[in-house]
């Protein structure tokens, strides 16, 4: 929801909403994402995998069209909300990970 308040061109109605669309990008990525990746293994390989970003953000506008309440108005706030989007799980994933061990 915050990402929504910061990207221009996105909107999210509500909790609820933002609720469903966590569901559905969930299930994007489980299924549809790595279908994508095979099928563009060739131009992902010739831009050195800055084309998982356009399926990144393919992935968003298809949220965007199953999930009511959320909009986004074009490819580039999708890429946006994509790039935002991961930054925002790394540092999460950062913060709650545990106490580094050393195996020496």
């Amino acid at each position: 929801m915050l990402l929504s308040r910061i990207i221009p061109g996105v909107s999210i109605s509500g909790f609820w909403s933002a609720m469903i669309l966590v569901f559905v990008l969930a299930l994007l990525n489980t299924i549809v994402k790595p279908i994508l990746i095979l099928f563009t293994i060739p131009v992902t390989f010739f831009t050195l995998g800055l084309f998982l970003l356009v399926i990144n953000a393919a992935i968003i506008m298809m949220a965007s069209k199953l999930v009511d309440g959320f909009l986004v108005d074009g490819f580039w706030p999708a890429l946006l909300f994509s790039l935002l989007n991961a930054a925002a799980n790394s540092v999460i994933n950062k913060m709650t990970e545990g106490p580094q061990s050393t195996n020496e």
